[in-house]
C-alpha cells in the first residue's frame, strides 16, 4: 500500500464529509464510518510523521500548548458597528444611505460570539486571529483548527482569501459545559458568549476542542481570484467554498422590508440553537461602500439593530434569604425555570426589602423577569392580574437564617447579621479569600470550601495554610492527586502579595484597586493597624466611609490574631512593588469603556508598574484618558477639559 497516497485519500474524504456534516447538516455516512476513517488516518500519521500536515483533519482534536498568543497585525481593519435601538433609527439609517443612490440592503442575524478573521492562501487555512482592537489581534490559529465548521482546505484553490466570522458556543454545548463546571465545583459561565471567548483563548488547544465551538462566516475581507458585486452574492460564494455562512440573510429594498425581517428574526430568536443579540443591516452593493465611508473604524454603511432586553413572565414560587460575606441578608426570588438570553433562569435577586415593597412583590405572584445587560436576572414588575388570593407582604427575618443571631438594619437599607462567626459568612468569606482575584488558590471553589468547613478542617483563612494532604485526600470527591494539587496551590498562594491579601480579607468597601492603593501607601500589613483617618483619606479616591471601614476592620482583636497566624504560616504580608520602569512617573490615567484585548485591571497594573497612577474620575490634573468601546461620561468630560485621549494600541506603544 502506498502510505502517502492513502493518507492523502483519507484526508480528502474526511474533509469532504466534514463539510457535509458541519456546514450543510447533510451527512452522507454514519458517525461510525467517519470515526473509522479518522482513526485510520490518525494511526497512519503517528506511524509516518514524515507525512505530517498542519491542515490535516486530525489537528482538529487539539494538542498545541502555547505560552502566550502572538499579536497579529490585521491586513484589513476589523471595524465595529454603531448600534440602533428602535425602528425610527433604522428608518433614519435607510434615508441616509438612499442619499448615495438606489441602494439595497442585506439583513442578517447578529450572532452573539467572538469575532475572528480567517486567512487562506491557495485554498489552505494558514492563520486565524481575534478581532482585538480592530487593527491588532491575537493569533489563535491552533484553536480555530479545532472548530469543525472551519474548512482547512477550500473546495477550490483561491490565491488569497480573508473572511470574517463569529465564533460562538451552541446552546447545547453551553449547557453541557456548565453541567461539567458545576459537577467539578467550578464557577459557572454567565452566558454562551463568555464561554466561547474563554474557550477560544485557551493556551491548550485540546481544551478548546472539548468545548464544541462553531462559527458563522459573515463577511469577505479580501479576495483575489473571485468576483462578486454584492454582499449577499459574496456570502453565497463563501458557502460554495465550504464555509458555514450566516443564516437567514435576506435582501431588502426599503425600511419596511428591513423592519419586517427584523421582526421575523426576533420571532425565531428563542428557538435558534445559538444566541443572537440583534440584526445587522448593511448596504448590499459593495462598490457603494467606499463612497459612503467610515468613522474611525466604524463603517457608515452598516448598523446593528440591538434587541431590547428579553423579558418573560414566570411564577415566583418562594423568597429565600442569602447571607453574604459581609453579613448582608439579600432576598432572592425562587422562580419557575424560564429561558432568558441563552440561559435557564431559576432565581433573581430582589436586592433589599425596599425594592420588594416598591414593586409589591409577593410569593405566588407572576412576575416579569429580564436580564440586565443580558447577564444579571432581575424582577421588573408583577403581573397583578394574575395574583392569587391570600398573598401576604414579605417580611425580612429578625434573626439570621444561618446562625440564628439577631439582625440589624443599617443606614443603607441593608439588613445585616452582626455575628462575625456566622457560618454563611465564613463560607463566602473563605470562598472570596481563595478566589482568582484574591489569593488565587486554584481548585478551591465554593464546593471545596463547603466540604472543608463541613468536615471541620477550616474555621478561618489561616486554617487553609494548615491543611495537609492527608486531611484532604480522604474527603468525598477528593483523591491523592486532587489533594496534592490543592495543597500545592495553597503553598503557591503564600506569595500572592500584600495587595491580594488585603483584598482577600474581605474588608467592606475595599475592592482590588483600593487594596492595591493601601499596599502601595502602607507597605506592610502591620502598618494598617495604626492607620488613621487623615492618612487614609489622603489616598486618591478614598473617602471617610472607606477609611472608617479600614480602621474598623483592623481594630478588632480577631483581625490581629488572624494576621499573626497567617504570618506564622508563611504568608507574605509585606509589599514588593512591581516596577518595570518609571516612564509614567507623575502621570495620571483614567480608564473608560471596554478595551479590546485586556481588562481594566491589567491596564491599571501596567500603569502602576511604570510609576503612574490610575484614577477613577477625570479632572484637569488627568494626563491621559484610555478609552475603549462604549466609553461613557468620562470620555465626554475629557473632551470638554482638553485631556489627551488614547486607545489601547497607543497605550501599548507608550508602555514599550
Amino acid at each position: 500500500m502506498d502510505i502517502k497516497k492513502r493518507i492523502e485519500e483519507l484526508r480528502e474524504k474526511i474533509n469532504y464529509h466534514s463539510i457535509k456534516y458541519y456546514v450543510y447538516d447533510a451527512p452522507e455516512i454514519s458517525d461510525f464510518e467517519y470515526d473509522a476513517m479518522f482513526d485510520e488516518l490518525k494511526k497512519l500519521e503517528e506511524a509516518h510523521p514524515e507525512f505530517d500536515s498542519p491542515t490535516s483533519p486530525t489537528k482538529r482534536v487539539g494538542g498545541a500548548v502555547l505560552d502566550k498568543f502572538e499579536k497579529v497585525q490585521h491586513r484589513n481593519r476589523m471595524g465595529s458597528l454603531d448600534d440602533v435601538f428602535d425602528y425610527d433609527a433604522v428608518k433614519g439609517f435607510v434615508r441616509d444611505m438612499k442619499q448615495f443612490g438606489d441602494v439595497s440592503f442585506s439583513v442578517e442575524p447578529k450572532i452573539d460570539g467572538l469575532s475572528v478573521c480567517l486567512h487562506y492562501e491557495n485554498g489552505v487555512f494558514t492563520q486565524g486571529a481575534t478581532r482585538g482592537d480592530g487593527l491588532v489581534g491575537e493569533n489563535v490559529t491552533e484553536n480555530l483548527k479545532t472548530v469543525g465548521s472551519i474548512p482547512l482546505h477550500l473546495t477550490q484553490s483561491v490565491p488569497l482569501l480573508e473572511v470574517r466570522g463569529e465564533v460562538y458556543m451552541p446552546k447545547k454545548s453551553f449547557e453541557a459545559l456548565n453541567e461539567i463546571q458545576e459537577k467539578n465545583g467550578k464557577p459557572l459561565f454567565a452566558n454562551p458568549r463568555n464561554a466561547a471567548a474563554g474557550s477560544l483563548r485557551q493556551l491548550d488547544s485540546k481544551i478548546t476542542a472539548e468545548r464544541k465551538l462553531d462559527i458563522f462566516v459573515f463577511n469577505v475581507q479580501e479576495a483575489d481570484g473571485l468576483s462578486f458585486d454584492t454582499h449577499i452574492r459574496s456570502i453565497e460564494l463563501m458557502a460554495k467554498l465550504g464555509f458555514r455562512v450566516i443564516p437567514y440573510i435576506k435582501e431588502a429594498r426599503n425600511a419596511d422590508e428591513i423592519i419586517e425581517h427584523i421582526k421575523k428574526i426576533g420571532e425565531l430568536r428563542q428557538d435558534l440553537p445559538f444566541d443572537i443579540d440583534g440584526v445587522v443591516i448593511k448596504v448590499n452593493e459593495l462598490d457603494m461602500r467606499p463612497r459612503i465611508g467610515e468613522n474611525t473604524g466604524r463603517p457608515k454603511w452598516a448598523v446593528a439593530y440591538k434587541f431590547p432586553p428579553e423579558a418573560k413572565l414566570t411564577k415566583l414560587t418562594d423568597i429565600t434569604v442569602q447571607v453574604g460575606r459581609t453579613g448582608v441578608l439579600t432576598p432572592l426570588a425562587v422562580l419557575e425555570p424560564v429561558r432568558l438570553a441563552g440561559t435557564t433562569v431559576r432565581a433573581a435577586t430582589l436586592h433589599n426589602i425596599d425594592f420588594i415593597r416598591s414593586k409589591d412583590i409577593r410569593i405566588g405572584d407572576t412576575v416579569e423577569v429580564s436580564k440586565a445587560g443580558d447577564i444579571i436576572p432581575e424582577v421588573r414588575r408583577v403581573e397583578f392580574s394574575k395574583r392569587p388570593e391570600g398573598t401576604v407582604e414579605f417580611e425580612m427575618p429578625e434573626f439570621c437564617p444561618s446562625c440564628g443571631e439577631p439582625v440589624v438594619r443599617d443606614e443603607e437599607a441593608a439588613v445585616r447579621c452582626t455575628n462575625a462567626e456566622c457560618p454563611a459568612q465564613l463560607e463566602r468569606n473563605l470562598t472570596h479569600f481563595a478566589s482568582r482575584d484574591a489569593m488565587n488558590i486554584d481548585g478551591m471553589g465554593e464546593a471545596i470550601v463547603k466540604l472543608l468547613i463541613d468536615n471541620g478542617l477550616i474555621h478561618d483563612a489561616a486554617d487553609i495554610y494548615k491543611l495537609k494532604k492527608s486531611d484532604v485526600s480522604s474527603l468525598e470527591r477528593m483523591g491523592d492527586k486532587s489533594a496534592e494539587n490543592l495543597i500545592a496551590a495553597i503553598e503557591n498562594s503564600k506569595t500572592a502579595g500584600l495587595d491580594r491579601l488585603i483584598y482577600a480579607l474581605g474588608i467592606r468597601n475595599i475592592g482590588q484597586k483600593a487594596a492595591s492603593a493601601l499596599a502601595d501607601e502602607f507597605g506592610g500589613i502591620d502598618a494598617l493597624f495604626d492607620a488613621d483617618r487623615e492618612r487614609l483619606c489622603s489616598i486618591p479616591d478614598f473617602g471617610e466611609v472607606t477609611a472608617d471601614c479600614v480602621i474598623n476592620f483592623f481594630s478588632h482583636p480577631q483581625t490581629r490574631q488572624l494576621i499573626d497566624e497567617l504570618k506564622a504560616c508563611g504568608v507574605v504580608t509585606e509589599y514588593t512593588k512591581k516596577t518595570v520602569s518609571d516612564k509614567f512617573a507623575g502621570l495620571t490615567f483614567v480608564l473608560t469603556g471596554t478595551l479590546p484585548t485586556m481588562t481594566r485591571d491589567q491596564a491599571e497594573a501596567m500603569i502602576v508598574e511604570r510609576g503612574g497612577k490610575a484614577a477613577s474620575s477625570v479632572s484637569k490634573n488627568t494626563s491621559y484618558v484610555l478609552a475603549g468601546e462604549k466609553a461613557g461620561s468620562k470620555l465626554t468630560k475629557a473632551e470638554a477639559l482638553g485631556v489627551t485621549i488614547i486607545d489601547e494600541e497607543q497605550f501599548l506603544k507608550m508602555c514599550e
